[in-house]
């Protein structure tokens, strides 16, 4: 099979994730811009998971777009994926409703980390698949960003129990790491 359909239903679960998350942004029913401080943590959190949400897109695409075919293993990997990213919206409103209080914190972080493990297993499953020669092995590479960011999410879910807001940092710390644009495969793909 190739990864064309995957491809698409990913992208449209994900536009939709995206979608929901919006809707919880609620005005407020005055119009000064006093009435939008107390909006700010609720603002934060969906900023926080917009961003998450687009490196999880940008990255599966890449990750598909080297990818020659798929099979049944790499399609349930795939929505084992999509399941954990789908729950990104509930974790994001109850942390940004609880201005990120520490059990809010821990499941966002719950989230995130079961997001990087279900995306380390599609990635191994199209290892599987393709092998380890392939030119999706050789792009991947060892994956320091992968396996270091599974330890600063376990990390960043202890410690928001010690302090809230040094877990969360935690997780900011992840995102950053995976804003800089991982050139990986891109420069397989231009060789």
């Amino acid at each position: 099979m190739t990864t064309t359909r995957l491809e698409a239903f990913s992208d449209g679960v994900i536009a939709i994730i995206i979608t929901i998350m919006v809707l919880e942004l609620r005005a407020p029913h005055d119009a000064s811009l006093a009435a939008l401080r107390p909006l700010w943590p609720v603002f934060l959190s969906y900023v926080m998971s917009f961003i998450y949400l687009g490196i999880y897109w940008n990255n599966h695409h890449h990750l598909l777009h080297i990818a020659e075919h798929v099979n049944g293993r790499i399609l349930w990997a795939n929505l084992h994926l999509l399941f954990w990213l789908s729950l990104v919206p509930f974790a994001t409103a109850w942390m940004g409703e609880n201005e990120f209080a520490g059990s809010s914190v821990a499941l966002y972080g719950v989230v995130l980390l079961s997001a990087a493990i279900a995306y380390t297993i599609l990635v191994r499953a199209l290892l599987a698949l393709h092998g380890r020669e392939s030119l999706l092995a050789t792009a991947l590479g060892s994956d320091f960003k992968g396996k270091i960011s599974i330890v600063l999410y376990i990390v960043g879910i202890a410690l928001t129990f010690v302090n809230n807001w040094i877990g969360f940092a935690m997780y900011v710390l992840v995102a950053i790491i995976w804003l800089a644009p991982d050139k990986r495969i891109e420069r397989r793909v231009a060789d």
